[in-house]
């Protein structure tokens, strides 16, 4: 099967910019000032190092073993595993309200330019304005998001994802350690990197040790098929062990990043780094504008990293189904990319109405928005159960000579790596989601 393959850099970078999404700048400093900080933090990179990496190699060694779609891929290793494959379809899942959220975003870049609220009350309006009554608004922004990613993804690897990913992905990190550097010279720098790396280990309950370990799986865009996919058009010279190296240390790097941006800023002008979800879309606007010119100016850059973040990841998240797509239907990549985009843009739109004021009852079931279940579904069971498939293939299905790549690459660790694989990352998943659905507790 004639593919394009990504250069070496170009596969680090997208890989990378597959990794790197709303999670880090968004998710990541929210969930660590709800949990405490510096403890969180620990057990987040414990976790990332025998969780995730372990999971992201054998994840990577399965695409440049199959060499194509995550459902032909489990079906070289077994016939009767191509259903496995299915996890190429989370991704669209997860798009039916990412591509939403990067909608809201566009929303506040467009928004910050014409000024910024002034206070936490008039921030919270605004935000609950644009979800529960400005539903044309929203749908729209998601239409422009819709169209950004499809055009890149319509591509195909060198033209469009790559391209991509080579222009976004150092601009994101330019960006982020500009910002960086302005926070250094705050005078609460110090108390945002005390908070973020001493750990306060009364802080740290039993359900923050499963989000730290939920997020350093999640974080990685592990159970997707984007890796399997990505990793499918790459030469046999790439050293997948390094680059999987490569992409946590770039991944958690940013998050961290962002998190010492957020607190900086938080603590500068005396507010909690407790503030939830609403952190980004709600108190940061209202920082921004306190420290005046700059603060707008400030506002725009973090809200454009925010949008790159989202757009290198969203393009990772469709390139799974449209490969299968055409493989199996042998589709044009043009007709296999809007076919799957109409899908995610449309039920979308269900998506959107689920938090409006008006639509919202009629688009919940069990008292929740879908929107909210599409969310919940992917992160609290589809992506860890993939997870463990890719676990328990690469980890007893295929034979252990047949590793020889992952092997030689890795030399005398190789041994560590395996056991993790066997053991460690399967096991820590699989307890993850029988808390998450409250059959055990830690």
């Amino acid at each position: 099967m004639n593919r394009e393959l990504f250069s070496k850099w170009g596969f680090i970078l997208a890989t990378i910019g597959s990794a790197v999404g709303l999670g880090n700048i968004w998710k990541f400093p929210y969930i660590t000032g709800e949990y405490g900080g510096g403890a969180f933090v620990l057990i987040y990179l414990i976790t990332i190092l025998f969780v995730g990496i372990s999971i992201l190699i054998a994840e990577m060694f399965l695409g440049n073993f199959g060499k194509s779609d995550p459902v032909t891929t489990f079906e070289k290793v077994n016939p009767s595993m191509r259903w496995f494959g299915l996890m190429a379809f989370n991704g669209l899942i997860i798009m039916t309200f990412y591509s939403v959220v990067i909608g809201w975003i566009f929303y506040y870049i467009y928004s910050s330019i014409n000024g910024l609220p002034t206070s936490v009350s008039e921030a919270e309006k605004e935000f609950k304005t644009l979800i529960g009554d400005s539903v044309a608004i929203q749908i729209a922004f998601h239409t422009l998001a819709t169209l950004i990613v499809l055009h890149f993804v319509n591509g195909g690897i060198k033209e469009g994802i790559e391209k991509l990913n080579r222009i976004l992905m150092p601009a994101l990190m330019v960006i982020l350690f500009g910002i960086l550097l302005y926070s250094f010279t705050l005078p609460s720098f110090g108390k945002a990197f005390e908070f973020l790396f001493y750990p306060h280990w009364e802080k740290l309950s039993s359900e923050a040790f499963i989000r730290a370990v939920g997020h350093s799986f999640f974080t990685l865009s592990l159970g997707m098929g984007a890796i399997i996919t990505y990793s499918a058009s790459v030469s046999d010279r790439v050293n997948i062990s390094k680059t999987a190296l490569i992409v946590a240390f770039f991944d958690t790097l940013i998050a961290l990043v962002a998190g010492l941006i957020i607190f900086t800023l938080l603590f500068q002008f005396g507010e909690e780094p407790s503030k939830g979800p609403g952190l980004v879309f709600i108190s940061m606007p209202v920082i921004f504008s306190q420290m005046g010119g700059v603060g707008y100016f400030l506002s725009l850059l973090f809200l454009i990293a925010l949008a790159m973040a989202g757009l290198t990841s969203a393009v990772s998240l469709v390139e799974p189904a449209v490969l299968y797509v055409i493989n199996r239907f042998g589709l044009t990549r043009f007709k296999a990319t809007i076919l799957m985009g109409s899908i995610y843009w449309f039920i979308g739109i269900f998506a959107i109405l689920s938090y409006s004021n008006s639509y919202g009852e009629f688009w919940s079931f069990f008292g929740k928005p879908l929107f909210d279940i599409f969310e919940t579904t992917t992160d609290s069971l589809l992506l860890p159960l993939s997870g463990v498939i890719i676990a328990v293939v690469v980890g007893y299905i295929i034979k252990r000579e047949n590793l020889n790549k992952i092997s030689s690459e890795m030399g005398g660790v190789f041994s560590i790596w395996y056991i993790s694989i066997r053991f460690i990352a399967p096991i820590a998943v699989i307890f993850l989601m029988l808390n998450l659905f409250g059959i055990i507790e830690l």
